[in-house]
């Protein structure tokens, strides 16, 4: 017996290749990302042992990615501050400590006062196409549900806190 290759395989099962295209919405470039994360650590195994191992080491590799790993696209902040609405109070922190080190040596600060990032207001996968003007019109006029994009069928909001 021989085994097919993994792309015909993967056909067979229905599952679509895809070579991360941007606008397409089967790409998850927040997973690419988590994954190149992974792969990159520095205690990723060439090989598991088992299946209790690869779930093992996930396990501590999720809990580091949650709650100590700062992520750019959320303000050098954890997924877990974000998810558990702490963003703002560990923002308002950081600035608390650039104030104080900007009013201790402002030649340091060429720019002026430092300013933490802020979380962006939405993420998106493909973000909306705005309407042309009088497509406006008429869809003001439907009524909508607490998602604003919810006649985008590729739209997948991710909103950070309150």
């Amino acid at each position: 017996m021989t085994s097919k290759p993994t792309a015909l395989l993967l056909a067979d099962l229905g599952v679509t290749k895809t070579h991360s295209r941007p606008h397409v919405s089967n790409d998850n470039p927040y997973l690419e990302a988590q994954f190149k994360t992974l792969k990159y650590r520095p205690d990723y195994p060439t090989r598991f042992g088992s299946q209790q191992d690869a779930r093992a080491w996930a396990h501590t590799f999720f809990d580091w990615y949650n709650h100590e790993h700062h992520h750019a696209g959320l303000a050098l902040l954890t997924p877990i501050d974000v998810h558990f609405h702490r963003a703002q109070v560990v923002l308002q922190k950081r600035q608390a400590v650039l104030r104080a080190a900007y009013e201790k040596t402002p030649e340091r600060f060429v720019k002026g006062p430092p300013v933490p990032a802020q979380l962006p207001k939405a993420v998106w996968i493909n973000p909306p196409v705005q309407p042309a003007t009088t497509d406006r019109i008429i869809m003001s006029s439907i009524p909508r549900n607490e998602n604003e994009n919810s006649h985008c069928a590729s739209a997948v909001p991710v909103s950070f806190g309150g």
